[in-house]
């Protein structure tokens, strides 16, 4: 393995392992930045959802509410007269507010005090008033109704546990995207060494081709064969250095590097020994993918519609106040024995004739959570059998890596042969072009193994958030 190379814009020549470029995508990318951001404020949505269930303390008021107008008046025999009024009215309360979640009611305690000034009062009447509710205990308290503080309780952990999970598929599926683009810029690279190779090559062979047409061994046509093959050599060089150059700078703009930074990528070279139990693998995945959290927070959700219909059915709303009020000249006598005061009332609203509404109301909610049962039962079926399938492909793969290795050596091997028995004069040049096309054919073959072999690589810690190699979890809650 190579070691991890100087990050600054100014070096000229960055060298990669596969290894260090999923590295640099998943802590430096654009898209590992977008993800981190979305892990935050997922994370924000949480701890605004509890501050729901904490006790909040509140002021409200208003200072001042000044007032100076004409304003008609009633007069005791029910005429109006148009009187100058200067007023002002200021408020303010103070109050510690706590929701119920059991219930859905609301409870508070308040004190509240109000100061009314009459800059217009006549002579012998007092100028400034006060009033105040020292203490006050209030209810609200809807019955029957939809409460959502409870299932907010049942879902909202789930959706931010799937969250956390979700970034770590966020994670892996940046690995598996860079793994592409990191095999499409080494499948350039080789096919421009290939083409280097080739046009190198051909060069030499039209060198002999040419001596041996001098001396009446060889023919014409296969001269000009052999130049049609120099000539489209050139050709396969020069769309092998733009492919090269192109799939490099979207490996480079993927992964944040300075498009004018030289890019050299190394083949992986050891391949993990490991095996995928398929019961494990789909074990690993009901446990900790964020799609099986996913199954359990789309049915509460369901439920929690069909409690949200019935809950719409008719509304009653009680609400109770226990405290002690009282009113003076002056704001510290507001305390001096002050008198109680009680308030309650429950307000109702019951549809006698709603045409069915209701009942329509209620068919709606509970085919919609039949039918979410359905869909998440037809999910976890396929859920279980991608798992199972990908399993089996990525094992197919590994085998798959193994022959095309082997092949990649022997035909290599066979047309290093081919081509010293050529240059001696024992092979002809319809059996070296044979040699050459399998001898590309096999490598690129080869690659494009390494390429299927590692992407299902990362898309088996995706789909089980498990590290099989190392035997290790990719997900653990107190990490997150």
């Amino acid at each position: 393995m190579f070691a991890l190379p100087n990050w600054g814009f100014s070096q000229e020549n960055l060298v990669f392992s596969l290894q260090q470029i999923v590295e640099r995508a998943k802590s430096r990318s654009p898209a590992a930045l977008r993800a981190e951001t979305r892990k935050e404020n997922r994370y924000w949505n949480f701890r605004f959802y509890q501050s729901n269930y904490n006790p909040q303390l509140r002021l409200n008021g208003t200072l001042p509410r000044l007032s100076q107008a004409f304003n008609n008046v009633v007069q005791p025999d029910g005429t109006i007269e148009f009187r100058e009024v200067s007023q002002n009215f200021m408020d303010l309360e103070l109050g510690v507010v706590q929701s119920i979640a059991a219930t859905g009611g609301v409870l508070s305690v308040n004190s509240s005090t109000n100061r009314f000034d009459n800059f217009l009062a006549p002579a012998g009447s007092p100028r400034t008033q006060w009033s105040g509710t020292p203490v006050n205990v209030r209810l609200s308290q809807p019955i029957f109704a939809f409460n959502p503080l409870k299932w907010d309780k049942k879902i909202e952990p789930l959706v931010y546990e799937e969250s956390k999970r979700e970034f770590v598929e966020e994670m892996e599926q940046i690995s598996q995207t860079v793994t592409q683009l990191f095999f499409d810029v080494l499948i350039s690279q080789i096919n421009f060494e290939i083409a280097t190779k080739n046009l190198k090559n051909t060069q030499e062979i039209l060198k002999i081709e040419q001596g041996r047409y001098n001396i009446g061994t060889t023919y014409e046509d296969k001269l000009l064969q052999v130049e049609l093959q120099v000539l489209q050599a050139r050709q396969d060089l020069a769309q092998a250095s733009l492919d090269l150059e192109a799939n490099s700078l979207r490996l480079k703009s993927y992964v944040g590097i300075n498009e004018l930074a030289d890019l050299t990528l190394v083949p992986p070279g050891e391949i993990p020994d490991f095996t995928v139990n398929v019961e494990e693998a789909i074990d690993y995945a009901f446990q900790y993918r964020a799609e099986s959290l996913g199954f359990d927070r789309r049915l509460l959700q369901a439920e929690s519609g069909v409690a949200n219909a019935r809950g719409q059915r008719f509304n009653v709303l009680m609400n109770a106040s226990y405290g002690l009020n009282n009113a003076a000249l002056t704001w510290v006598d507001i305390f001096s024995d002050p008198n109680r005061q009680v308030l309650f009332n429950i307000g109702f609203s019951v549809p006698i004739l709603d045409w069915g509404r209701n009942k329509a109301r209620m068919g709606q909610a509970e085919a919609n959570k039949r039918l979410v049962e359905y869909t998440v039962e037809q999910d976890m079926i396929n859920f279980e059998q991608e798992i199972f399938t990908k399993v089996r492909n990525f094992d197919m793969l590994k085998d798959r890596l193994e022959i095309t290795d082997l092949a990649d050596k022997v035909a290599d091997k066979r047309y290093e042969i081919s081509l010293r028995r050529y240059q001696n004069g024992n092979v002809t040049i319809t059996d070296l072009n044979i040699a050459q096309q399998e001898k590309d054919q096999n490598r690129r073959a080869y690659i494009q193994s390494l390429r299927d072999y590692w992407t299902a690589y990362f898309e088996m810690r995706q789909l089980t958030l498990y590290d099989f190699e190392v035997g290790q979890l990719l997900y653990t809650p107190e990490a997150l």
